[in-house]
């Protein structure tokens, strides 16, 4: 016979398990794990432990799909970042120009840059030097066989302030100042003279047209005044004023600047150079292309109703020693300094600068 206290022990028993059993292991009665693949190998019934692999690989093609949202969703943000990078890199190509003129709308509002180049020649050899202007120097000397030496050094130094601009940087107004100086350095028998110093202040206004035709960039258009003089006394001083307007074109690595002017007349008595415009013409043109590092430029100027002109190449090398870049200059025609207006020569040198046309 049992015993009813037994049978009332073993009841409460059963209750309190079923009750804390919901309590403290429902998530685990509501889903059980699915096998690990340590779990299968356990197995020692090769039709058991089949069926085992086949439900642990099935719990793993479902779970899949619902961690592949995530990893989509955790992708996204940097591949579109990646993305975003890419199109404003290749958007936004390198311009010369605007580089050159601080077009960049975080630009420094005020700044003072590199203008034309900055060079020195430690050579330049001349094929035709002019004495003329020099024959009062020479006869100090008291020997009549002296003369200026071919070969001479040359430097020039040029930089630009932006004065002026607006909020985007599109127009500015800009101060400038270039000196170029051809020293006779090599020439003992009459002190190493400097043979020549050209000075040149300008001011000019500076604006970004942003206008594309063909492929081809408007990004340049500057008007100002230019003056430029050799700072002597007669009968070797020379001088003259400028209006200039410049045009400058990009494609890629090459540029075009197109240069027109116009000269203010002078009195007849006060003009030491009155017909400079004849050997200078009313203008000139740049080409400059860059190549890995390289640059060069052609300029050529001229008058057509004189058949009198010049032009000049320019070889700028990609840095030599810290910013210092090779240069080498070549020159053929009227004008390669002031003084030699209506000279021709021809004219090659070689040194070292800090920066080039653009």
């Amino acid at each position: 016979m049992t015993n009813p206290l037994s049978r009332h022990r073993s009841a409460t028993l059963l209750a309190a398990m079923l009750g804390i059993v919901p309590a403290l292991g429902a998530p685990a009665f509501a889903r059980t794990p699915p096998p690990g693949i340590g779990d299968c190998a356990a197995i020692t019934s090769d039709r058991e432990r089949l069926a085992c692999y086949d439900r642990v690989s099935a719990s793993v093609a479902a779970a899949a799909p619902d961690q592949e949202p995530e990893r989509a969703a955790m992708m996204a943000p940097a591949a579109s970042a990646s993305v975003a990078s890419f199109d404003k890199e290749a958007s936004t190509p390198t311009s010369s120009i605007d580089a050159a003129w601080g077009f960049a709308p975080d630009s420094e509002r005020y700044t003072i840059a590199f203008h034309r180049p900055n060079y020195l020649q430690f050579a330049r050899y001349s094929s035709r030097p002019n004495n003329a202007p020099f024959q009062t120097l020479f006869a100090t000397t008291q020997d009549p066989d002296v003369e200026l030496d071919s070969a001479e050094a040359r430097f020039q130094i040029s930089f630009k302030a932006r004065l002026w601009t607006t909020e985007n940087r599109r127009f500015g107004i800009w101060a400038a100042y270039t000196q170029q100086s051809q020293w006779q350095v090599y020439n003992d028998e009459v002190s190493r003279p400097f043979r020549e110093n050209n000075y040149m202040p300008e001011l000019m206004a500076s604006f970004r047209p942003n206008v594309e035709f063909g492929g081809f960039h408007w990004r340049l258009f500057n008007f100002g005044y230019t003056h430029q003089s050799n700072g002597r006394a007669d009968p070797i001083s020379r001088s003259w004023d400028r209006l200039i307007a410049e045009f400058g074109i990009e494609r890629g690595n090459f540029a075009l600047l197109i240069r027109p002017w116009y000269r203010f007349e002078e009195d007849e008595g006060d003009d030491d150079n009155p017909d400079i415009l004849d050997y200078y013409g009313h203008g000139d043109v740049t080409a400059i292309y860059k190549w890995h590092g390289h640059s060069f430029s052609l300029m050529g100027r001229g008058n057509l109703e004189t058949d009198k002109g010049a032009a000049q190449f320019s070889w700028t090398t990609p840095p030599l020693l810290g910013p210092l870049r090779g240069y080498v200059q070549a020159f053929t025609g009227y004008g390669d300094s002031l003084i030699d207006y209506n000279w021709k020569q021809n004219a090659i040198g070689i040194g070292v600068t800090l920066n080039d046309q653009l």
